[in-house]
């Protein structure tokens, strides 16, 4: 491996970081601090659907793919006004009591999941145009490593610090310290992508008139589901959690075609070739439908696991946060440089499929938690430490069913997600690759955001361990697909595609 190879995955590596460090706040850290305040699991459930712009970025994606920032090159400029402006996100939410406005905490963390996904639309893109064809596996890897280490400060060292320091609104500024900083990195240290990846040559102004023409057709959509609703007797603030569902998901069913349709009329020329681009490769619709299925087991079982230790189980947020993310570190590491490894020596297909397998496994460590209950297998001391950036000040006693537990969960998941984040990749189109990636990784994005007010209903009508059996369940049908589609995958070119 030569210097630039080298200086490519660090750069990789970083990026994953930066990616999964906002992931958190709005996910795992964000539910443990409506736990603490006395949220219902159901609100709490409903509240992730704060991430829904992580299932839309590929509607702003294309002007990211057109428009590049002056002096900074292709992806730089966008990587660091986004990485600005989550930093800015953060100290804003940083200031705000979800239990005494809710409302305005939901639309600080819904400006968060905003600028998070956009950032992520610019890393995806960065990241495929970057990387040679015979670095992706490995890249991959790196990529998830970085994602996974972010989600071990974010989501794990971050409920230690809230115990310690008794504020959540302390946490949330430290982490927008971290990302201004990360700002500042990727101004001065990332390569540049080469001339692979280029900008379509358009009218700009027809493009922003054609986005415009699509947010228009998306607005609209999403008032005449409501108002549709609305007329056969239906009401939006019912009582009830299953017709408040019912309106999200007819707003989306509405929007997103009527979107496209005037995009189309008006000419938002950057995304309609790109997802015509797309759309014309073999087996494309087939992939789309693995994209959201392959992640549902591991997305549901992952919704309100947080809540679940916390809430259902009784653990303090110390424990949740030692187990789930620091002690799980090196079994996180060593999944994630496994997989890098692995997928060096066996195909995309065979790695998909094993590893989609450990997935769906390591629910039944939760299912297993949650009918044996808490001290089933004993429990571990864990003397006292001091690592500079946190300490635990006297000796803690660990769950070994939880240990276990989450151990499965992060390894397993680790692995599925650099087989799932190379299969992405080699999905997409350079010269549209920003539009290209978003796309797929919003549609692996819709389990992970629309399970979460499904999963809250779900839990408190069938109870934690019905609700971890069917997380199961919801598994097989992502892994058939790869064994059905297993002539599809292993055709898959991976050298560099051109438009």
């Amino acid at each position: 491996m030569n210097f630039a190879s080298s200086q490519r995955l660090i750069a990789v590596l970083f990026l994953g970081f930066a990616s999964g460090l906002p992931l958190a706040l709005t996910g795992q850290a964000m539910q443990a601090w409506l736990a603490v305040d006395g949220v219902d699991i159901a609100t709490i459930g409903f509240l992730g659907l704060v991430g829904v712009p992580y299932t839309f970025k590929f509607l702003w994606a294309p002007l990211m793919d057109r428009f590049e920032l002056p002096w900074l090159g292709r992806r730089r400029g966008w990587l660091v006004l986004t990485q600005l402006a989550l930093a800015a996100a953060l100290f804003w939410m940083a200031s705000i009591s979800p239990a005494q406005t809710p409302l305005l905490f939901a639309a600080a963390a819904v400006t968060l999941a905003f600028f998070s996904a956009s950032q992520d639309v610019v890393i995806d893109a960065y990241r495929t145009d970057v990387l040679e064809p015979n670095e992706r596996g490995l890249g991959a890897s790196m990529s998830v490593f970085g994602y996974r280490i972010a989600m071990i400060l974010s989501g794990g060292i971050a409920l230690i610090w809230a115990e310690q320091w008794g504020s959540w609104g302390a946490v949330y500024r430290v982490m927008a310290g971290i990302m201004a900083a990360a700002a500042v990195v990727s101004l001065l240290t990332l390569p540049r992508v080469n001339n692979a990846s280029k900008a379509l040559a358009s009218d700009a102004g027809r493009e922003l008139l054609g986005f415009a023409a699509m947010l228009t057709g998306v607005l609209a959509g999403a008032f005449i589901s409501r108002w549709l609703l609305i007329g056969i007797g239906l009401d939006p603030h019912d009582a009830n959690k299953w017709i408040q569902l019912l309106f999200i998901l007819a707003g989306i069913a509405f929007a997103l075609p009527l979107g496209a349709w005037a995009a189309r009329k008006v000419g938002f020329t950057t995304l309609n070739q790109s997802l015509a681009s797309f759309f014309s490769q073999p087996g494309a619709w087939a992939f789309l439908l693995l994209i959201v299925l392959y992640k549902l087991g591991d997305a549901f079982a992952g919704s309100l696991s947080t809540a679940f230790l916390i809430k259902g189980m009784a653990f303090s947020q110390a424990e949740v946060g030692i187990v789930n993310k620091i002690i799980g570190i090196w079994l996180t590491i060593f999944g994630a440089l496994l997989a890098g490894a692995l997928m060096l020596r066996m195909s995309l297909y065979k790695a998909l499929l094993v590893f989609g397998v450990l997935q769906l496994l390591s629910n039944f460590g939760f299912y297993a938690l949650a009918v044996m209950g808490k001290g089933a297998w004993g429990s571990f001391p864990l003397p006292p430490f001091d690592l500079g950036f946190f300490a635990l000040d006297t000796a803690s006693e660990i769950d070994g069913l939880l240990m276990a537990a989450i151990a499965g969960e992060n390894v397993t998941s680790g692995m599925g997600t650099a087989a799932f984040v190379a299969l992405l990749m080699s999905l997409c189109n350079r010269q549209f690759t920003a539009t290209h990636y978003a796309l797929l990784s919003a549609l692996a994005a819709v389990g992970r955001i629309y399970v979460s007010p499904v999963s809250g209903v779900l839990a408190e009508s069938v109870g934690w361990p019905t609700f971890f059996l069917f997380s199961a369940v919801a598994a097989v049908p992502g892994i058939w697909m790869v064994w059905w589609m297993r002539q599809s995958i292993l055709g898959l070119n991976q050298q560099e595609k051109t438009a």
